[in-house]
Order: C-alpha cells, then structure tokens, then sequence
C-alpha cells in the first residue's frame, strides 16, 4: 500500500505530517512511502532525508497522490477554489485521509470526503481516554503552544523576566499570569517558572488548582459549589452560569491589572474562543505589558486581539495574535505530530493483510472517523447530514 505524505499549503502552515524517523517505520510495515518535494523544509527536514529514510520524493502533489491508500497530512487538503492546487481532487477515491481536518467547525467538509469517496479522520476529535494519550495531537500540539507563548512574550516583554541584581540596581521578576491550565497552560506555567517568573494561573475547573500550585504557581479565581463541578468527565471545562462568570471577571479583572505578562489559552473545539479578556482590563494594564493569545485562531481569548498581527494598544500594552501557535516551533511541533499519528496507524495495523483496519465498534476510531464507505458517520456530523 502507497502512504502519501503532502506538503501543507494553508496560509502559515510549516510543520509536516511525517518526519524521516516515521518514515522508517512506516516502511518497516511494509508501506511504500511517497513524500511531496519541499513538504518538511520549513521544519527542517529535507528531500535528502526523507531518501535517506528511504521515501520516495515526488516532484508535486499529483504524483505524490498518484495510487494512494492513505494520505497523511497536518491540516484539510485544499478543494476546489481553496489555492491553487486542488489537492481533494487527487486523492484517490477509496483512499484513507488523517489529519486535523477541523470538520465541526466547517460541516460541509465531511460532506465533501464522503461525496469523494474518502474514507477520514480528524484526529483532534480523539476521546481523552488513557489509551489515546500518545495518538493526542492536540495535547502535543498545546504543549508546545503553551511553551512557545512564553517564550515569545519574554522577548516582547521589555523589562526581563527574572529579578535582575546588578551594582546599578535591581530590576525586579515579572509577574506572569496564565489563564487556563490545560495542557498549553500548564507548560506555560513550568517555562514562565523555569524564566524566572513570578507565575500566578487560573481555571474554573477544581483539578486545576492543585496542578497550577503544584508547579509553583499561585491560583488565582472565584470559587463557590458551581465551580465544583466545573469539569466533564472528559476533563474539559463545562460551562457555567453567567452569575459566576460575573464573579470570576471581577476577581481576574484585579489581579490583571497588576501583570506584566498573561498567557490566554481557553478554546472550545468547533467554536469561537471565549474572552476572557476585556477590552476594560487591557485599559487597566501597565504600559510594556504583554498579552499572548494561544486562541488567536479561533478568534482570541482577548477582546483586542487581531488573529495573525502583533500589535501595541493606546496604552502601551503589546497583544501577540499570531495563528497556529505550535507552527512557531515547526521541527519539534512536527516531530510529536508525526508520532502521533504512526502511534494511530500501528495501533490499528493488520500485519497479514499489510494495511490499515478500523473497526468502528472501537472508541478512539468512532471519535475520530468522519467518514466511511460514502457516508458522513461521526455522531456529531451524522444528523446534519440526515436533515
């Protein structure tokens, strides 16, 4: 069976959905793999490697797909109208599709495979279980948002962010606050720390707050019996009444003010990010600070930001709105993004008939198949297909 690895075209995409050391062991399962030229480049990763792995390196996108079971790739392949090369159009018909393909959020795309024959999975629909934990590409991915974050507001926070002693003076740790502590905002607690930091966080789920002090950090947030049953069994924070939104804007709205660097991280999947900062609290912040916006790509956790700029309030505050966080760190993003998804294939590899089996009755392939034999079959995506 051919595995076709493509480069991504979608705006500000680097990293790629196969590194050398997958490839290696993509060919140990008997797979003839085939690379698009120039697909791991802004990664790091060059033709010449991928050879070396011993992958075959096609001159396009046409040939890559040329006879393909299965195409891997880090986001949705291009349709009609999308870019310049139509990419769902040469995937053969038949041909199993993996990625992160954002299906919720855009319905008409499951529609699209199952029209084309494809048979997909959206591997950020993966359930939090303990047995999909190495094939999650979203906590890998977040883990190196959140460290990514950090890093790039120290470097736009001008002060430094440990306490500095010299014979000149003192200049004293910046204050770091991170709101969420998901996975993205946990590693941005441990990087803020390990900078030198004085790191507070907060979340409105109860597990969360032994986590973010255990990492040394403070908790900041309302609590009250609602926000104890803040979590799905999933691990995901529910939503709550307004009046305890209210609450906690009110307690997070103070301790803003006082910061010199904040981290948002809160997503939902398949919906616009919530604000968790206003518009009121950028206005009460020191001139120099700095806001990072993990959520920049679902629209920004704060009310200021402008997905895909960097840009300096009327007050001096700096708001870093870049998209696709874990693409700022395209080598070792793609290096974690590739294991996980040969992690996903081995997992449900039948060595005798040297391909993939996904049977549908298994709960990490029923999370992430959208479709199937023509048809649109995740349960999320089903009924919309139905009416």
């Amino acid at each position: 069976m051919r595995l076709a690895v493509l480069k991504e075209r979608r705006g500000g995409e680097s990293r790629v959905a196969a590194t050398p050391e997958t490839v290696k062991k993509f060919k140990a399962l008997g797979l003839e793999v085939v690379v698009e030229s120039g697909a791991g480049l802004a990664a790091g990763l060059t033709d010449g490697a991928y050879r070396e792995a011993g992958a075959e390196v096609a001159p396009d996108a046409a040939a890559a797909l040329s006879g393909a079971g299965i195409v891997l790739k880090v986001r949705a392949p291009l349709g009609t109208g999308e870019g310049e090369v139509d990419e769902l159009s040469l995937i053969p018909r038949g041909a199993l599709l993996i990625g992160v393909l954002e299906a919720l959020g855009d319905p008409q795309r499951a529609r699209t495979y199952a029209e084309l024959g494809l048979d997909a999975c959206s591997m950020e629909l993966l359930p939090r279980i303990t047995r999909a934990q190495s094939m999650d590409v979203l906590s890998s991915q977040a883990n190196l948002a959140g460290y990514r974050a950090v890093i790039e507001a120290a470097v736009a926070f001008d002060k430094g962010f440990p306490m500095l002693m010299t014979a000149a003076g003192t200049i004293p740790a910046a204050n770091v606050f991170i709101m969420g502590a998901g996975v993205a905002g946990l590693q941005a607690i441990a990087t803020a720390r390990r900078l030198g930091g004085r790191v507070s966080a907060t979340d409105v789920r109860p597990a969360a707050k032994e986590e973010i002090r255990s990492l040394g950090a403070s908790f900041v947030g309302y609590e009250d019996e609602e926000s104890q049953a803040a979590q799905t069994a999933g691990g995901y924070a529910k939503q709550l009444s307004a009046e305890f939104y209210r609450k906690q804007a009110e307690v997070v709205a103070g301790h803003i003010a006082k910061q010199d660097v904040v981290v948002t991280t809160a997503l939902v999947q398949g919906r616009r990010a919530p604000t968790l900062v206003t518009a009121e609290m950028v206005a009460s912040m020191k001139p120099g600070s700095v806001i990072a916006d993990i959520a920049a790509d679902a629209g920004g956790n704060c009310a200021l930001t402008r997905p895909g700029e960097s840009i300096v309030t009327e007050n001096g505050v700096r708001i870093l709105g870049h998209r696709n966080w874990p693409g700022r760190i395209a080598g070792a993003a793609s290096a974690l993004y590739a294991r996980n998804l040969l992690t996903f294939l081995t997992t449900f590899w039948d060595k005798e008939a040297a391909a993939p089996k996904l049977p549908q009755e298994d709960e990490i392939v029923r999370g992430v198949t959208l479709t199937r034999g023509g048809a649109v079959v995740h349960p999320q995506l089903a009924p919309a297909q139905a009416a």
